[in-house]
């Protein structure tokens, strides 16, 4: 049986505009979630002002269930441990 969409860990990739480092980010997570499921959401900072003043110098981050897990320089282990963290997190409560 499909795993329930919303019981998905969700990572989210805050992106700035032609961000080179964003989009090896955005490739990192996708290979990742090839062997780790989660949900992924990118977000482009220029959209939100807030995001923008708070992640303008810091692009790419990466949160994991609402928690930064990494940022520029993304290290993608850290992502990995996150979101195995976030899943047995998810597993205990359900």
């Amino acid at each position: 049986m499909a795993a329930d969409p919303a019981d998905e860990v969700e990572v989210v990739l805050y992106m700035g505009t032609d961000c080179h480092l964003c989009q090896i980010a955005r490739h990192l997570l996708l290979a990742l979630r090839r062997s780790i499921p989660f949900r992924l959401r990118e977000v482009e900072i220029a959209s939100d002002p807030d995001l923008e003043r708070r992640y303008l110098l810091e692009v790419p981050v990466i949160e994991v269930d609402g928690e930064v897990a990494a940022q520029a320089p993304v290290k993608i282990e850290a992502v990995r441990a996150a979101v195995v963290r976030a899943r047995l997190r998810r597993a205990a409560l359900g």
